[in-house]
This record gives structure tokens, C-alpha cells and sequence, in this order.
């Protein structure tokens, strides 16, 4: 069961709910329509929406549409549809900044009559020398003491157009000498002669978008505004402009740290650049981490959305494995991904024993028995197939455990056949294999006396059919591409492989899918633009494991990056530890799963690492659980209190059951610091719990006669700090308790010392 979401963006709101301070709870998504969505704008989607829904409140989408220079209703277009798609409702119709722009006009109309703003002539390069630094003050516009009327006239013929653009723009009259550079007399408005996708030419004089969007916040009522860190310096200017604004509305911002995730790029200005440069086929490419990138690429909206929340939020820029947004759309294809047959680097089999003309009907399931879904299909097999080149050798390599000459091999759902002849082109690539097949091993029994090398999955020749298959992989090959240098020199060269192959003809009617699994193959999907039923084209969505996590060991950060000396060029990286548990989990479906799951149950990301390290970690957590100890406090046991050898947790010792009673029953037995003594010997050695509790004096103590004459010794030696608390130092209480659990050696009941300790404080 996955547990309710918490952060601190919640404990502010559920504050402000609980104080009255707000009745209900108003978000909003506000895009500017200048590109397209990234995976970055989809966790503020998740995260606004969310909120809002969590709340039984409101979420508006709403355009910050005060730049026409950048601006289109192209983006507009596919924001909505982004939104839309990621299963968000907005209502009828979605807001814009230039529903606003006359309202906006008569505050700054407004600021200038209280000479709070005036109109600057000094141009850009003027205005920013003016400005300062960060260690020294700005120096005033000169032209910051215009009157008035002076400034109402300027500005009114600002907005007919009079004027260049450039050539004044309208400023706020702050503090030049802030600390806060924001607030050095922030730019207002600024003329622009250019046509705006929704007024036209109705206006040439644009607001500033930290002038525009703390209004629109307050005109709609948002009661919590929330955007990433890079606008926290902009607080203090957004909390100028609602105060001196005069609206009803207080919205207040909150910051939380943007998604950053490794193998990409989340710059609108560096995607727009790979467009722009036809680095990519569009903004929808399936290797752009744009919305419509990874809609057309195969990703389920249930998987972004699912994605978003389980990385959560936080007040910390971080980076997020791209590995993980891996597994969770593994994960939920999983489960309704029908399996097919598809063959991508073919090389024919041709069955000598095989009737000629003849073929068999076989039906087999479009899912394995532990997904237990319905649902079946009819494949062919015939004399001629297809195989995988990849699943044959003719000299086979040491571990290779498939086809090659003299061996028996099954085929997936059909017979076992026995390679007895290679036929090989002009440049000696193997090209045919002719094989013999025993017609007693349908069903799945072997040839008598016979191994069988491994199960190779096929299709058959007279009726597959072709399709292109491209192979999508991460557009970049270092995991921090714009850390330094030039972003474009990390572009993966190996990003996209088109293969012609042949696969099953359930696929060509669109009924099966639209997400498929090819068997051993990976999850594909037909491609949303490319693909027809007369020429099928399919787009890999992400294969079966993680093929990144041993090349990301030893990655060098950047190009320059050079080995300090030939012995370190030569000698292997020592992996951490927490390589070597993300490796497990890549070879290991079981760990990867659970990796997962234990986040979404409410476990950190990090103790979730440590506890799919290796099986015995997550066995001795599931043990705990389903012996009813909740899953947060079992992992707490498992990672601090339990005894290791090397890196792995011992064998539990005694009945774990009797533990639990002993340690989670509502504290009335044993309190949290002798449990954690109990916990050693019992992993160690068999025995009572309740038996050596009694041995070892370690009964929880409850009762006031025990308790009291310990507070009032602790608050008699520490008179002063008593003194302070009752004076209104509330931070002592925790004090106090630590010195009296101190002096009962762990064994009081922490809430009734605090209980005792708030009536003899009082």
C-alpha cells in the first residue's frame, strides 16, 4: 500500500490549514508558451496537481505569456495536450497573463502615483553598470527623480507606442543599495514592438514576467506558489509586489529543488539548440526527455506520474539516476505488456526433416502464469524461421549456451532442432542454419538422451512480418553533460540503431498493445508518427535491463578528464559500495523490484539502496513485516540496531513474532533503547525475549512513584535551564526528557516523563 505523500511543502500547507490561515488549497502550473515540456515540468505538473487534488482544492494552467518574442500558440497547443495526457484536468480552459495585461497596467499605474515607480531612460547596458555588484551598491538612475506627472506622461505614450524599443522602460523605486540584487529598482515593463499570439498588436508595452506573475497569483487566488530554487532570490520582489498591488489575494512562494537527471539536459535554451540543429528529428524525438519525446517513445503516463512521486521533493539540488526512471517504466509495463515474437538481426533456420509446405498451428499466451493475465494468440511454424544471429555461434564462445553446430536447442512454444549445417555469403557471415528437429518434443519434453542447450525464441518465414525497429538509448554518453564544455560533444553517437526485422503478424492489425514485449528483446511500441499497417515501424521503449550501470562506473565527468598516470589508466576502479548494490539489482529482478516498492511503501531512497543490496537484507525486512512490525520501523531495526556480518545482517535467532510484542506493543513492555540491547542477543542467540527481560532489569518503567523522584533530581541540579524554560525557552523540554531517559539508563516511558516533566515545569 503506498503511503501518503509527505514533504515539506505539505507540513507548510497542513500548518496553514490547521492555523486558519488558509480554508482551502489553490495551485497553478505556469508554463511559459515558449517550448515544450520536459520531464522537469512534468514533476511541477505531478506536484501542483497533486496538491491540489490532495487537498480537494484547485490547480489552474496557466501562460505566463508576457515575452511575444519567444512565444506561439504551437506551444501552447502542446502544453494543454501534455497536461491533458498526463491525466491532469485544468477545466474548460486554461488561463493567460494576457487575460491580465490592462489590470496589470493600472497597478503599474498605480505605483507610479505613489512614487513607488518611475520611467528609466538609461539603456540595457546603462542599467545593468548602474546596478553594482554584489560587493558594492548601485548607483541611482538619474533619472529616478522624475515627478510624477512626469512619469504618468512618459508611460502613456509607452503604451501607444511612441517609442523605440529600448528606449525607456518602467522600474520599480526599491533600494539601490540592497542586498539582494532583485531589489536594486527591478525592471517593470519594457517596450516591445512585436505582435502577441493572442492580443495582436493591441499592445507594444510588455510587463515583466517577476512584475506580472506574483499578480496573476494574487488575481486568481493562489494561496501557495510554488517554483523551483532558482527563483528563492526573486521572494522578496515577488512579496514587494503583492503588498504594493493592493489585491485581496496573499499568495506566498515556496521554493523546492528542480529535477535533475543524468544523462540529459534540462535547458529549454540547449533543447531548443538540438532542434534548432537537427541533433534530434524534433521535439518529440523518442531520445528527448520532452513530454511528447516520451510519449511517442512508449512511456505510459501512469509511469511518469509514478516516477514524480516516488523522487518526491525536497529544499536540495540533487541529480536522479536515469536508471530509475528506468525501472519504474519497466515496472508498469510489466504488468500489461502482452508478449510476442520478433526477430531483429534475423539469420534464416530451415528444418530438413520438416515437411515442405506444411505448417502448425500453435497456441501460445500473450502473458507468463505470474502475471496472470487472459489472452492467447495463433503462431505458425513451419519449415523456414527466422532466429535471432545473436543466439547462434559456430564456434561458441565459453559460456554461450545457445544454438551452434551439433547441439539441440528448443524454440520457444515449438519443437528442439539440432544445427548440422551452416551456410555462409561470399564475405563468410553466416546466413542459414539447416537443422533437424525431433517431432516427439513439442510440448516440452527433450530428445531422449539429449541435452538441451537453452530456449531461443523465432518467427516464422512464410508469414512474419517486416518491420522497421528502432533502437532508442540515452542521447548522451556522460552522465553530467553540461558540467562543463560544450553539452553537444557528450552526444551519444550510438543513441539510435534501425534494424530491419521480421516479427509475428498479430502485430500488424493494432489490436495487440499499443506497448508490446518483444521476448528477450525489450518493450517496444509502434511508432505514433512512422508507423502503418503496410510498413510497420517500432520504437524500443526500454529493454529488459540495465545495460548502463557497469559503464558508469569508471566514466570520466568530462572530455579533458585524462588519467594522472599510466598505472592509474591501467589499474581497475574500485567500486563503492553503493555501485556494487545498484550492480546486484541490475543482474536481479527480485532486488530491483523491491527497490521500488520499498519507496513506495515509504522507505527513503537510500535505506531502499542498502536494503536491496542483497537478498538477505529485504528476506530479514519482509520477515519483520509480515510478522506485523510496519515497514518503516523494521527497516529502522534492520539498518541501525541489528547485528551484521560483513555486510549482510546474521540469521534472525528467536521467534520473531515474540519481538515484536515485546518492542511495538503501544511501549508498555520495553522501551525503545533496551530494545535495541534485546534485539543484539536474541539475533545472536535463541531464548525468551520476556525471559530476559525480566534477567536483565530491562522493564520499561511507567509508574509516577519510579519516575518522579528522577525529574525532580534532574530539575534541582539543572536549576538554571528550569528557570529558562519556564521563562519561555520551550526548546529545554527535550533537555530535560534526554537527562531523566539518561538516568533511568533508557528504561522510563518517554511519554510520561514528558508528561511529568510539563506539571513539575509548569
Amino acid at each position: 500500500m503506498t503511503s501518503k505523500p509527505s514533504d515539506f511543502i505539505r507540513d507548510i500547507i497542513d500548518a496553514d490549514l490547521a492555523s486558519g490561515k488558509h480554508t482551502e488549497v489553490k495551485t497553478r502550473f505556469p508554463p511559459e508558451p515558449n517550448g515544450y515540456l520536459h520531464i522537469g515540468h512534468a514533476k511541477s505538473i505531478c506536484l501542483n496537481f497533486g496538491l491540489a487534488k490532495q487537498y480537494g482544492g484547485q490547480c489552474n494552467l496557466r501562460f505566463d505569456d508576457t515575452n511575444p518574442a519567444k512565444e506561439d500558440q504551437e506551444y501552447v497547443d502542446s502544453i494543454c495536450a501534455d497536461v491533458r495526457w498526463l491525466g491532469f484536468d485544468y477545466g474548460s480552459e486554461a488561463l493567460f497573463a494576457s487575460d491580465y495585461f490592462e489590470t496589470f497596467y493600472s497597478i503599474a499605474l498605480k505605483l507610479i502615483r505613489e512614487g513607488k515607480a518611475y520611467v528609466c531612460s538609461l539603456n540595457e547596458e546603462e542599467i545593468r553598470e548602474y546596478r553594482g555588484s554584489l560587493k558594492e551598491a548601485g548607483t541611482a538612475s538619474p533619472h529616478r527623480s522624475r515627478t510624477v506627472d512626469e512619469n504618468l506622461d512618459l508611460f502613456a505614450r509607452m503604451r501607444v507606442g511612441e517609442f523605440k524599443d529600448g528606449a525607456h522602460v518602467l522600474r520599480a523605486k526599491i533600494d539601490m543599495g540592497a542586498s539582494n540584487m532583485k531589489m536594486r529598482d527591478p525592471l517593470l515593463y519594457r517596450i516591445r514592438h512585436q505582435s502577441h499570439h493572442r492580443t495582436g498588436d493591441t499592445w507594444c508595452l510588455y510587463p515583466m514576467y517577476d512584475f506580472a506573475h506574483p499578480l496573476e497569483d494574487a488575481l486568481e487566488g493562489i494561496t501557495h506558489s510554488i517554483c523551483t530554487l532558482e527563483f528563492e532570490n526573486n521572494r522578496p520582489l515577488y512579496d514587494w509586489v503583492v503588498a504594493n498591488s493592493a489585491l485581496p489575494g496573499k499568495p506566498e512562494q515556496t521554493e523546492f529543488a528542480r529535477l535533475g537527471l543524468d544523462y540529459s539536459v534540462m535547458s529549454k535554451r540547449k533543447l531548443f539548440q538540438l532542434v534548432e540543429q537537427e541533433r534530434v528529428s524534433g521535439w518529440d524525438d523518442p531520445r528527448m526527455l520532452t513530454v511528447s519525446g516520451m510519449r511517442r517513445r512508449g512511456y505510459r503516463p501512469e509511469a511518469i506520474v509514478r516516477f514524480c512521486d516516488l523522487i518526491g521533493v525536497s529544499k536540495n539540488n540533487s541529480t536522479v539516476d536515469m536508471g530509475k526512471l528506468e525501472y519504474v517504466v519497466r515496472d508498469d509495463l510489466n504488468p500489461i505488456a502482452p508478449r510476442v515474437m520478433a526477430v531483429l538481426r534475423p539469420i534464416k533456420l530451415v528444418i530438413n526433416n520438416y515437411e515442405a509446405g506444411k505448417s502448425e498451428a500453435l497456441t501460445v499466451p500473450f502473458f507468463p502464469p505470474d502475471i496472470g493475465k487472459p489472452g492467447e494468440r495463433e503462431v505458425h511454424f513451419g519449415r523456414e524461421l527466422y532466429i535471432e544471429s545473436t543466439d547462434f555461434e559456430e564456434e561458441p564462445s565459453k559460456g554461450f549456451r545457445r544454438m551452434a553446430p551439433g547441439r539441440w536447442i528448443r524454440l520457444r512454444y515449438g519443437y528442439c532442432v539440432r544445427c548440422d549445417e551452416v551456410i555462409k555469403n561470399d564475405d563468410g557471415e553466416v546466413v542459414e542454419v539447416r537443422c533437424s528437429y525431433d517431432d516427439s518434443t513439442l510440448g516440452g519434453t527433450s530428445p531422449e538422451g539429449e541435452k538441451v542447450w537453452g530456449i531461443i525464441h523465432w518467427v516464422n518465414a512464410a508469414d512474419s512480418l517486416p518491420a522497421e525497429i528502432r533502437i532508442y538509448d540515452r542521447l548522451f554518453s556522460a552522465a553530467a553533460p553540461d558540467a562543463g564544455g560544450n553539452f553537444l560533444d557528450y552526444l551519444n553517437s550510438d543513441s539510435l540503431e534501425t534494424l530491419e526485422a521480421w516479427v509475428e503478424p498479430c502485430l500488424a492489425g493494432g489490436d495487440v498493445g499499443p506497448q508490446v514485449q518483444f521476448e528477450r528483446q525489450g518493450y517496444f511500441v509502434p511508432d505514433s508518427v512512422d508507423s502503418r499497417p503496410d510498413a510497420l515501424v517500432f520504437n524500443r521503449i526500454v529493454g529488459l535491463k540495465d545495460s548502463w550501470s557497469k559503464k558508469a562506473v569508471a566514466e570520466p565527468s568530462t572530455p579533458a578528464e585524462k588519467p594522472k598516470s599510466a598505472r592509474s589508466a591501467t589499474r581497475p576502479k574500485s567500486r563503492s559500495k553503493a555501485e556494487i548494490r545498484g550492480a546486484a539489482r541490475y543482474r536481479d529482478a527480485t532486488l530491483a523490484s523491491r527497490f521500488i516498492r520499498y519507496q513506495d511503501v515509504g522507505l527513503s531512497e537510500g535505506d531502499a539502496d542498502v536494503l536491496t543490496g542483497s537478498l538477505t537484507w529485504g528476506d530479514r525486512l519482509e520477515a519483520l513485516n509480515a510478522a506485523g512490525m510496519p515497514w518503516d520501523l523494521a527497516a529502522k531495526w534492520l539498518l541501525n540496531e541489528h547485528p551484521r556480518e560483513g555486510d549482510d545482517p546474521i540469521e534472525f535467532a528467536s521467534d520473531v513474532s515474540e519481538f515484536l510484542v515485546v518492542t511495538t506493543a503501544s511501549g508498555t513492555l520495553i522501551t525503545t533503547t533496551s530494545g535495541s540491547k534485546l534485539w543484539g542477543q536474541l539475533a545472536r542467540e535463541p531464548g525468551s525475549a520476556k525471559a530476559l527481560i525480566k534477567s536483565q532489569g530491562l522493564e520499561q518503567v511507567s509508574d509516577d512513584a519510579s519516575i518522579q523522584p528522577i525529574i525532580d533530581k534532574v530539575i534541582a541540579d539543572n536549576a538554571s535551564k528550569a528557570s529558562a524554560y519556564r521563562g519561555g525557552k520551550d526548546t529545554l523540554m527535550g533537555f530535560f526528557i534526554g537527562q531523566v531517559m539518561r538516568a533511568s539508563k533508557g528504561k522510563a516511558n518517554a511519554e510520561k516523563v514528558k508528561e511529568l516533566l510539563l506539571a513539575a515545569l509548569a
